[in-house]
């Protein structure tokens, strides 16, 4: 089965600005984002990617634009079950201001129990993105051959929960999980087990570093931002 290579798009204005964007339109990479877009088609250069799918909002398709320049040969595809969780009316609203709500807990402690008012629960988050992966597999591997290699760019909290489903991860621990901005993560899939070949790549030691505020204990809903 194939090998799928999971890129989160690059930092966005969304990030920059501590804000949970979900499916608000008009969210673009902010000036970092673009920088890391630009040296995505660099840091895959080895891989013969057989295809490449994408969320279809704004800040992932702007993150695969230099990809796909850079390799003429490859079309796009979008597929909506990918696209970000829908936080319903949490979109658009600052993330200091949502630790303050009693559903916050449940998203950090109880995952697979937790619904967005107004939009959908995190379970049926993760379902709709691995029953994606699934028939991708099935379709890259039809067209492209078992040992095929193909690329998704998707959001944090998509790419997490594709992890824990790879790894047999229960959802209510899959906010151990951290992916940065222009992250690469690589699931080898076979017929009986998937294996998870890499966790957040970024080549970029540098958002290790200590920051001025401590990041404590709560994942970042929707996925850290990154190096400042």
């Amino acid at each position: 089965m194939p090998t799928l290579i999971l890129v989160r798009h690059g930092r966005s204005t969304a990030n920059t600005a501590g804000l949970l964007a979900g499916w608000t339109p008009g969210v673009a990479l902010d000036e970092r984002g673009a920088a890391q877009a630009a040296a995505l088609p660099g840091r895959l250069a080895d891989l013969p990617l057989a295809e490449v799918v994408a969320s279809p909002l704004q800040r992932c398709q702007e993150t695969l634009a230099p990809l796909l320049a850079a390799r003429p040969e490859l079309r796009l595809h979008s597929d909506d079950r990918i696209g970000e969780c829908h936080y319903g009316d949490w979109s658009g609203r600052k993330l200091a201001e949502l630790s303050d709500e009693p559903l916050m807990e449940v998203v950090q402690q109880h995952p697979s129990a937790a619904a967005f008012p107004g939009g959908e629960s995190m379970r049926a988050m993760q379902t709709r993105a691995a029953e994606a992966v699934r028939e991708w597999n099935a379709r890259v591997e039809r067209d492209h051959g078992p040992d095929a290699v193909y690329l998704m760019c998707s959001h944090g909290d998509i790419i997490k929960s594709l992890v824990a489903d790879a790894i047999g991860l229960h959802l209510d621990l899959f906010q151990r999980i951290s992916v940065e901005p222009c992250s690469v993560t690589v699931i080898r899939y076979t017929r009986l087990r998937p294996f998870l070949v890499r966790l957040g790549d970024t080549g970029d030691f540098g958002s290790l570093a200590p920051r001025a505020e401590p990041s404590g204990s709560d994942a970042a809903v929707g996925g850290d931002g990154g190096a400042p």
